[in-house]
């Protein structure tokens, strides 16, 4: 072997990145592995090739995407105790009224060497119930890969022009915020805000009878960003998001937000450049739009990144590499 050449340290995902619309998760996944490549990194999607760092994204076997989860680790770290565990933890049972997600997680947690949490609120969440504070952890906010969401093309509405609020979700479950998006299409069908108009991109639950929204089909991508890029405001009413992706998809694109106070880690973003509610979003919406050029300048400054969410998750993982002693 040549004097200074060494193979390339591996990094094992246990998700492979999926094609299309996936969650916040496989956006994730995505904007890792690529660039974990450019930095030189082998990156493989199962535990039979030596990795040097292993990253969790989700502890179970439930989608073909997913190549290892819980039951893989415990004789992986059997086999390979000097090998560190990065877990990313994303879920929570309060997001969708489950009851078993929180003990799959600390079990696959006990393997873990470092933890990301993707909120605040969401390590705080698992801090009441299991995770103690003193392990190795730290908390890295989603972002969306900025190649896509970004602001270019994005305007403030012109003067008489009608004022858009956007919602978009992949998902139809009901606790996404769609009471409230129902609310305000009732609201601007009857006249109580009047030069708004709301668009509803995806999916939504079957019983919903619109009146006035514009609505679109699910879409990701180059075609959801420039979708959202026509807009001026973003609503979203999701409950307990561990953080979420759909809001984070549409401050990048340069939509201050309008978010629901029990959003859970949506929160964080929304103190930063949004009006929060609770019960009056007729208010709301009209506290944005007279804040509207305020609030967006303060999100052109600090917007969320896919950038910095993906180097940040890079240098940990060289850390932890080069602290292992295996590089």
């Amino acid at each position: 072997m040549a004097i200074g050449r060494k193979a390339k340290p591996t990094l094992a995902i246990s998700i492979v990145p999926p094609k299309g619309s996936w969650g916040g998760a496989g956006s994730f996944v995505s904007q890792l592995a690529d660039l974990m490549a450019r930095r030189g990194w082998r990156v493989v999607f199962d535990l039979k090739r030596s990795p040097d760092v292993v990253a969790l994204i989700d502890p179970r076997r439930d989608h073909p995407a997913k190549r290892f989860g819980l039951r893989d680790l415990e004789p992986f770290r059997a086999e390979n105790p000097q090998v560190p565990i990065l877990h990313r933890i994303n879920e929570c049972d309060q997001r969708k009224g489950t009851d078993d997600i929180d003990e799959l997680l600390r079990r696959a947690n006990a393997f873990a060497d470092h933890t990301v949490f993707i909120s605040e609120w969401l390590r705080d969440y698992f801090v009441e119930r299991w995770y103690d504070p003193l392990r190795p952890h730290e908390v890295i906010y989603n972002g969306a890969d900025s190649a896509v969401f970004h602001p270019i093309g994005n305007h403030l509405p012109a003067p008489g022009e009608t004022v858009r609020v956007v919602t978009h979700h992949w998902s139809d479950n009901w606790m996404k915020g769609f009471r409230e998006y129902q609310q305000l299409d009732e609201l601007i069908a009857a006249g109580e805000l009047p030069g708004v108009a709301l668009r509803v991109i995806g999916r939504w639950p079957k019983e919903i009878q619109w009146k006035k929204a514009e609505t679109f089909g699910p879409a990701s991508g180059r075609t959801l960003a420039g979708a959202l890029r026509e807009c001026h405001l973003y609503l979203t009413a999701s409950r307990w998001e561990p953080c979420g992706m759909h809001h984070v998809e549409g401050a990048q694109c340069g939509l201050p937000l309008i978010y629901h106070e029990d959003g859970g880690g949506i929160v964080e973003c929304g103190r930063k450049y949004g009006i929060g509610f609770r019960d009056n979003l007729k208010e709301a919406v009209l506290l944005a739009i007279d804040r509207l050029t305020d609030t967006r300048r303060r999100l052109l400054t600090a917007m969320p990144s896919g950038d910095r969410m993906t180097m940040a998750f890079a240098d940990t993982i060289q850390r932890l590499a080069v602290e292992s002693g295996r590089l």
